[in-house]
């Protein structure tokens, strides 16, 4: 999101940027467990199938990851 995007987002209240800081927080850790365990299992034996799965799961946690990093910077835009 631009600099300029982030000026037009419009202020929350303390207690709810507060509230989105803490779950987005929380979400990052969840989110990390996620990649992590998504790189393990690729790194195991099994078939072709199993590898396309564990593609799959990493591919969408780094999705997530990215909004993440994007909600985080809105929020901090708030202060």
């Amino acid at each position: 999101m631009s600099d300029t995007a982030l000026h037009n987002v419009p202020k929350l209240p303390s207690e709810v940027v507060a509230q989105l800081r803490s779950l987005a927080h929380d979400l990052s850790n969840s989110l990390e467990t996620i990649l992590q365990a998504s790189y393990l299992l690729a790194q195991a034996k099994t078939d072709a199938n199993g590898k396309k799965w564990a593609r799959m799961i990493e591919t969408a946690a780094q999705d997530a990851a990215r909004v993440n990093r994007e909600m985080r910077t809105i929020l901090k835009s708030q202060s």
